[in-house]
């Protein structure tokens, strides 16, 4: 049986990669933003911001996970007609 990480090892196993996305993200931000058009009233720049905001801040109360949280934030509602509206 192996031994949990703690959070020094977690950080230093993963460090570069954080580092990798979140530059990846804010090179996209960047070429939204230098690009031609407004996308500011779309609301997927919306749900992006909030996504941001939700990984800037510590696990909620409830102990939903910043990665739950998220996923939720992206997804659609449960509907129990989901096969017809797809047509499957």
């Amino acid at each position: 049986m192996s031994i949990p990480m703690n959070s020094q090892q977690v950080l230093d196993r993963e460090y570069l990669e954080i580092r990798g996305k979140i530059l990846e993200v804010a090179a996209s931000l960047d070429r939204l933003e230098r690009a031609a058009g407004d996308v500011a009233q779309d609301p997927r720049m919306t749900l992006i911001q909030q996504g941001l905001q939700i990984a800037l801040q510590s696990n909620d109360a409830q102990g939903d996970s910043r990665a739950k949280q998220i996923q939720l934030l992206f997804s659609r509602e449960y509907a129990d007609s989901w096969r017809k509206e797809f047509e499957l």
